[in-house]
Parts: structure tokens; sequence; C-alpha cells
């Protein structure tokens, strides 16, 4: 017998040098090289420089260290939202920026300082200041590298920073709007203050910890009082802060809450079973402790706390008096420590307070207006003003009656502490002590836990302490109508949420937020550049000075700002003498919140404009710069600088608990990209709900690979079909049904596509993409049409038309894909295109408009994924190497019309395929001959190793060609 010969050189395998193995942290660094070489922003800007604008305006991350994961998550759907804008053909600009002042950065050179053992105070503001300034650029320089190196494409040589000098001399002016507005008051009201950092937070620089507090119920002798049964008797606190009794200067009580007043026996022996504490026996190893007022709910829970303090070991209560708390009007009584003298001599009134709840404590809250806005508001309105009496480093004042500088124990040591400082607050530290000696003290444990605010830089512990700071006003009534807060709320409504809960959380923070605290007691930052006259505490408006402040800002800077200035600023219209300079700085979110003004109204970035389509930043920003954006510009504009606000979750581990670096459990993105390349980053972050918050781990990152591998193998076997293809299919109704239904797939994945693009819905978008190339081309497509790409000849008009489809597939794709895996996109196009420019200056894809049968192919492809269930076994028990042996028997009403057993057979890819009346799908070993060019086992073939009737012309028509 004659040997077979080999027909390997006459089939159409798939030619390209692409790859599939990526090796994206070798290539990814010199196609970020090459897009910086040839100037790819500005060529993009030039592209679309007359087209319909979609501005995004980036809120500014510190620049005060390396990029984390969470940067990574947000600037990659930054980079999405503007990649994708560009691609529909819009102009859309990426202007970064970092903000520069204020703590984070401050805090960090601090940290230097103390590690050098220097005094931050004995180093003069500006060389201070200069050092910030350097700190910041340092890390604005090694962030931006590291953002370029995730593939983000912006305007990096010309990025926007707070610190830059027409920022500031912007901020100034923006702060000039609400001073000539008188939009601006100093007053005094309790702030979140750090006494570490010495300093007010922003409600956005505070986060909540759970700690374990010392609670103390506190007794207050009533003086004086309308019920004549109260007078001597004690009224009954309890608070979670000992440290505030030492400026306690009221007590309030909710008026509709029933009070009881108690008659408490301890007994000093054993009770009768049966006895409660309420209801006491006729004993007589019991004596009178006290009386004591309480609201009637709470007795239950203040009993077994007193025993202790009290001396015995069970309290027995007889009521005295009950009523409600309105009742108690009038009613005054006397500090623990009166013994003190002065101000602790003084009466503390009864106030009514709607705050007071009966939800735990004793009903009665004591009032410190120095440290409670509840207190503040309240005391205010009674006439009681606030002490003042911690200072910024969160100790007493020196000249303090109790605990201050002259307060010391038997060994000389100064009691007073820090009042955040656990053991000063311990039911052993001085304040229990104090009122345990004065018999005050009821109860006293270090057993409560709570959550508390912390701040999230130094992680200390803050208190409320009332200063004298700088607020814009919430409800006055604004020049134009409405207030801030009325203004805000409307923006708000007028805004497009994503997702829609966005909407109610920053409203519900506006409609309660108190008056915005804009001064901060610290070095690094844009001054208040407000002249006080001495004696009225008024601020000068006077928009001349302004102007020259302004201008000297803009010159050199915040530095600019100096008392040696006084005199030139205020020019001759008024009297240096006549006024104070203020030394605050502004909230770093009022820097932040000015960024639309210097960056979309300032033509420094010409593309740009106000307002913006977009912001999109973490879900925190509700109450950070999305909120202080909406005040800044609602005050001096009447809207939101946006028109659109996206918002995402955080990152989390994979086990879904917050990453820290104690755990071990932090991913980070510069070590992911040195092991997987940038594109598998942005995968990951295209991939999750971002709206939630997420995970990533080693194995998510794993599988997010393998969701890579199986794209690239999509984009390498079109390249490699698409080998020397010229040519098209021709006409319309030339197109085979196959490539028609094709095509219409492709029609509504475009579709679908674009929505997910205005819904911001960049999860769909990816797993759209991802799906489509895996189970629709990858699983279905490719596999039915190798064989006519293998073994069809030259001028087939299906194989001509499958190519036509794959060129109108690959156009497509690599435009949807370069979004996302914005160095794998430009390593397809210019694999195809050597010559022919950047993908991402590609428009979005033109598709056909082809309709098909969809339901009629969705019943085929059941039946397919039916008919290769049924052929796995055989396969698997080697019975058959593949479907192409198995002769299949299918249900006949499962067939849709309009297809032949041929067309199944090819379309299933097996030997054979014919319809019986039986519901099952049968699959046998075919008794056909293989063919020895294309291995299919058909009729047409007499022996192993000829040709079929398709193949043989073919092998004809190349061997005359030869």
């Amino acid at each position: 017998m004659s040997e077979k010969r080999d027909y390997r050189d006459t089939v159409f395998l798939p030619k390209t040098d692409f790859p599939m193995k990526a090796g994206l942290p070798q290539k990814e660094p010199g196609i970020a090289a090459r897009w910086e070489s040839d100037g790819l922003y500005q060529l993009l800007r030039e592209a679309r420089a007359d087209r319909e604008k979609f501005i995004f305006h980036d809120g500014p991350p510190y620049a005060n260290g390396d990029m984390h994961i969470g940067h990574a998550l947000n600037h990659t759907l930054k980079d999405m939202v503007c990649r994708t804008q560009n691609l529909l053909g819009k102009n859309a600009p990426y202007v970064p920026g970092w903000d520069c002042h204020g703590l984070p950065i401050e805090w960090k050179v601090e940290e230097q300082y103390r590690k050098k053992k220097l005094d931050k105070k004995a180093v003069p503001a500006n060389e201070f200041r200069a050092e910030c300034r350097a700190y910041a650029q340092h890390w604005v320089d090694v962030q931006r590298e590291q953002l370029k190196r995730l593939g983000i494409m912006a305007d990096w040589d010309n990025p926007y920073l707070t610190m830059q000098f027409d920022s500031e001399a912007t901020i100034v002016a923006e702060l000039m709007k609400f001073a000539e507005a008188g939009n601006l008051y100093r007053g005094s009201k309790p702030v979140m203050w750090s006494p570490v950092e010495e300093t007010a937070l922003a409600e956005a620089e505070v986060e909540y910890e759970d700690i374990t507090s010392t609670q103390i119920d506190v007794a207050f002798e009533i003086t004086e009082s309308p019920i004549e049964e109260l007078v001597g008797a004690h009224a009954v606190i309890w608070t979670t802060t000992p440290w505030t009794i030492p400026v306690n200067q009221a007590l309030a009580y909710g008026p509709e809450i029933e009070y009881v007043l108690y008659e408490v026996r301890v007994s000093d022996g054993p009770v009768d079973a049966g006895e409660t504490p309420l209801e006491p026996a006729e004993t007589s190893d019991w004596n009178v402790a006290g009386r004591y007022l309480i609201a009637r709910e709470l007795i239950a829970d203040v009993a077994p706390r007193t025993t202790a303090e009290l001396g015995g070991t069970t309290d027995w209560m007889r009521e005295i008096w009950s009523g409600k708390g309105s009742e108690l009007a009038g009613t005054v009584a006397r500090h623990p420590m009166h013994a003190l003298g002065g101000f602790y001599a003084k009466p503390r009134p009864f106030l009514p307070g709607d705050f007071v709840t009966t939800d735990s404590g004793t009903g009665l809250v004591h009032m410190s207006p120095d440290h409670g806005e509840d207190d503040f508001l309240l005391c205010r309105k009674h006439g009681i003003e606030p002490v003042f009496a911690v200072m910024a480093d969160g100790r007493y004042r020196d000249d303090w009656e109790w605990l201050g500088a002259g307060d010391v124990d038997a060994d000389g040591k100064e009691r007073r502490r820090s009042v955040i400082n656990k053991p000063f607050n311990s039911p052993e530290g001085p304040i229990c002590s104090d009122l345990r000696e004065a018999g005050g003290l009821l109860s006293a444990s270090d057993d409560y836990q709570h959550s508390y605010p912390h701040s999230w830089r130094s992680k200390a512990k803050v208190i409320y302490r009332c200063t004298p700071q700088w607020f814009v006003p919430m409800d006055k009534d604004l020049a134009g109508g409405g207030t801030l807060r009325s203004r805000a709320l409307q923006a708000i409504a007028d805004t497009r949420f994503v997702p829609e809960k966005g909407r109610n959380r920053i409203g519900s923070m506006v409609e309660g937020r108190p008056d915005w605290v804009l001064s901060r007691q610290r070095a690094w930052g844009v001054p208040i550049t407000l002249f006080v006259k001495n004696g009225t505490g008024e601020y000068l408006q006077d928009a001349d000075v302004n102007a020259r402040v302004i201008a000297a800002v803009r010159e050199e800077g915040v530095d600019a700002w100096d008392e040696a200035r006084k005199a030139e600023f205020l020019g001759s219209a008024h009297n240096p003498d006549d006024y104070e300079m203020v030394t605050d700085i502004l909230d770093v979110w009022f820097d932040s919140g000015c960024t639309h003004a210097f960056v979309l109204e300032s033509g420094r970035w010409p593309d740009m404009q106000w307002p913006a389509d977009l912001y999109l930043e973490g879900s925190d920003q509700h109450r950070g710069w999305f909120q202080s954006s909406l005040l800044e510009s609602c005050a001096t504009r009447g809207r939101a600088p946006f028109d659109q606000i996206l918002t995402h979750g955080f990152t989390m581990a994979s086990d879904g608990r917050k990453m820290s670096k104690s755990l071990g459990n932090t991913i980070d993105p510069l070590k992911v990209m040195e092991q997987y390349g940038a594109d598998i980053i942005r995968l990951w972050a295209l991939s999750v709900d971002f709206t939630e918050d997420h995970r990533i781990g080693d194995e998510i990152l794993k599988g997010v690979g393998d969701q890579y591998r199986k794209l690239r193998n999509t984009f390498r076997y079109l390249l490699g079909a698409l080998d020397g293809f010229v040519g098209d299919m021709g006409d319309a109704g030339e197109i085979p049904e196959l490539e028609r239904y094709v095509l219409a797939l492709l029609a509504d994945l475009d579709g679908k596509l674009r929505k997910a693009v205005e819904d911001y819905d960049f999860n769909a978008y990816t797993r759209l993409l991802v799906d489509f190339c895996n189970e629709d081309l990858s699983a279905f497509y490719f596999d039915i049409r190798k064989d006519s790409l293998y073994c069809d000849g030259p001028d087939s008009v299906r194989r001509n038309a499958y190519r036509t489809v794959l060129d109108i597939l690959f156009h497509a794709l690599v435009r949807y894909a370069a979004p996302v895996l914005v160095f794998t996109a430009e390593e397809v196009w210019s694999t195809r295109y050597p010559d022919g420019g950047s993908v991402h200056l590609l428009e979005w894809p033109g598709v056909p408009g082809v309709t098909a049968d969809g339901a009629k192919w969705d019943k085929l492809r059941a039946l397919r994924e039916d008919v290769m269930e049924a052929i796995e076994p055989l396969r698997r028990e080697k019975v058959i190497r593949s479907g192409l042996e198995a002769d299949v028997i299918v249900p006949a009403d499962a067939v849709p019309e309009g297809f032949s057993d041929d067309d199944l057979a090819e379309l299933f890819i097996t030997a054979s395929v014919t319809r019986s009346d039986s519901a099952d799908v049968t699959v046998t070993r075919t008794s056909e001959n293989k063919c020895g060019r294309c291995w299919r086992l058909l009729p047409s073939v007499t022996e192993d190793g000829d040709l079929c009737d398709r193949c043989e012309p073919v092998v004809a028509q190349l061997d005359a060609a030869r």
C-alpha cells in the first residue's frame, strides 16, 4: 500500500507574531514611554478639539505616600470614563490634580522633625511651609509616575496642585467672595478637635473606632426647686467622658419624661427572699443612703451600677415624688466640687432639652457648653457661655480651679493630664477620686464599650472643644435668594447620582449639618486673609484691599500673608494699628472645594469648562470633597459645580475584612503591576461591582488573569485568522446565515456597551465584552468556522465572508477593549497596523445594522449544548476522540426551521446529524472514513487519508498554482 500524502502545507492555519504569553510587566513600560514621547494625550486633544465636550473634574488625592489599591481603582474608573467618552468622539480632557495643603502633609513633616528631636515652633513659619511644599511636590512626582505606569492617560505635564500660587490666589479670591457677601462670621462653637494635632478637624477627617471608656454616675445636690421634696435631694447624671464634669454648667431634662425621686436605702446584711429594690421589706438592717432624682424608665439600669459606691449590698428604694420633666423648671443644683469656690460655686440650673432621651443613662444630662453641640446651643439660649477651660493640647487651663497647673499630688507631680488620657479618666483617676471624696460619685466602672471619634491621621481620640473659629452660615438668607442649605439641597435634587443612593446620603448630611467651620490652627495652608477691627471684632470688607492681597498671593504664594506687609495691604484708607491679621488657615476642604474655580474656569486648561459633567470619588466624599465643592459653589455661583456624581465603594481583602498592614492583608498595586501587569489591575477594577465595597486578593487576581488570557487569545486568533486579509463579503444578500447572526450579536453588544457607558456601568461593560469573546466567539463562532478557515479554498464565499466578519469584529473589539486593556489593545492594534498610529486615537466603531432571528439561534445553541453534553461521556471513555467522530441523532422538534442535517453537522462539529421522534440526544461512533486534510469523517472519503469532496478541488487548485 502506498504512503498517504501529508496535506499540512495545504491548510490555511492562522499566522501571527502576537504571542500568547503576554509579558505585560516587561512590555507595558515601553508602550507607556512611547505614548509619552509621541505626546498621545495632546494628539487626542487636537483630534477632538472641535467636538462636543465632556468635562470630568478630577478630585485631588493627598500628596503624601505611594499609590495604594484604592488609588488604583479610583483612577482606573476615572480613566475609563474619559477614555470611553473620547472613544464616543467627544472631547473629554483629563486634568489630574493633588491636594497639597493641610494636616496630611504637615503631620508627615512634623513626624520627620520629631525623629530628629526638633521643635516645629522653633522653625520660622516660611521655612516650615517650604519643607511642606517640598514634601508634597516629592509625592506628587512619585504618584504621577505610578499613575502613568497604571496607564492613566491625562495631562501629566500640566496637573493642578492646590499649592500652586495661582491656585492659592484663586482660593483666597473665593474666600473673599464669602467675605464681601457677608457670609463669614467668627464665633465660638464646639468643633471636633484633635489635642494631639492641636487643631479643629472636619467631619471627613474623623473616623470612628470602638473603645472601652469609664462610665460614671454623678450626684448634683438640688438647692432650689418649686417642688419642696427635691430640695436637699440629688439629681443623678451619667457620662462616659468624666473629663467634662470639671466644665459642667447646667443640667438638662426632657420635658415629657417622667422622673421619680427615690429614697435609697442600703442594706448592711442579708435580705429576705422575694424582696425587691422597689418594694423593701420592713427590716431593721438598712440605712437611708440619700434621695435621688432619676427617670422612671432607667431606674432598673441605675440601681445595679450604684450599689458599690453607696456602700451596701442591695439598694432599697422608696418613691417620694414623681412628675413630668416640665415640672422641674426653676430647679437649681450645685456642682459636686462647689467647695472649690469660684466657677464651681455658681448655681447649675435645670434646663429643658428636647434631645434628652431615656435610651441610656439616667434621663438627666449634664451640660458643658464647651464640649457638646446640644450643650452649647441650650446653654447659650439661656445666657450661659463657654469658659474655654480646655487648652489646645487637651489640658485644663493653668488657672483652672480644679485640675489646673497648680493641682499636684502628694509627690508634687501635676495631676493635670490631657483629657483624652485614659488613666486620667479611670475610676482611680483624679476626677473620679475627687468626686468620690466630695460625695458626688455614685458609680464608676471602666467597662463601657462604644464607638468614638478618632483623627484618621494620628489615630488619637478627638474631643468636642469650643474655640473661636471662622464659620460659613448654613441658614442665612443669601443675596439672590435662598440659604446655603436650601441651595445645596436644591442642587442635590438637580444632580444625577450613580448609584442613586448617593443622593440620600449627601442629602441627609447637608440637611442636618451645622455651620461650616473654615478655620484651622496650623501653619501649612491658605491663610484666612482677613483683617479684624480691634474692639469690634468685625472683619474689613474692602474690595481694593482684597485685590492687593490676591495679587500678592498670586505672585508669592501663601507666604505673602505676612505681618510685615500689613500696611501695604491696607493702603492709605485704613490705619494698620486698628486691625489685626487673622493667623488661622483655611480648612483644607475649602481648598479642594475651590478646585472647580481654578481648573474649570481659569483658562489655564482651554479644553475645560464650568460646570463639570461629572465628579467621581469614593463614597466617603459625600461628606468630603463632593460636599465642600457643593457648598462653595452654591454660595458663590448659586448651583453645584457638577451635573453628575459617580461614587465607588472601598476595596476590602478577599475575606471581606478591611485591609490593614497589621493584618498583613494589603494588596500593593505596584507589586501587582510588577508581577502581573497594569492591565490586570485595570481588568479587576472594571470587573467588580465598584458601586459597593468589593474585594481583591491573590486568588481573585489569578481569576482575573484567566479572564485576561481568554481575551488575549481572542485577539491572537483574530490576528492569525486575518493574516493577509483583503476584500469584503460582497452584497448583504450573500452573507451566510451564521455570519448574519454573529453580526446581529455584535450590533446587540454595541448597543449594550453604549448603554453601559451612558450608565457608567463598567462592570457590565467588561462582563459583556468578556462574555461575547468567550461564549459567542471562541466557544461558538470560531469553533464552528475554524474548519472553513483552515480548509475552504482561497476563493470560497463562506471563508471570505467569515474573514470579513472577523475583520469587522477585530475593528470593533479592539476599540471596545481599548479603555479597559489600554496596553494590550495598543499591542494588538500595532501588531496588525505597525504604522497605524495609536488605537487610543480611534473612535467608536460603526457596526453593520444586521438583524437575525435570535429566538431561532437561541434554540439551536441550546440544542448544540445538549449535543456536546451527550458527546462528552464517549470522549471521556475514549470511545471517540472528538465530536468529529460522532454520529448524532437529535429530537426533530428541537431543531429550528431552516437547518439541514448537513448544516447541523457543521454547526455541532460532528460527523453527521439525523433527526428522530425521540426526546433524547443519542451519540454513536461513526463508521465513515477520515479526510486526510480536514479530518472530517464523511461518506465521500473512500478510505482514511483520502480527500473529501470539499478538499480535493482545493488541493488541486493549490497544486496547479504551484
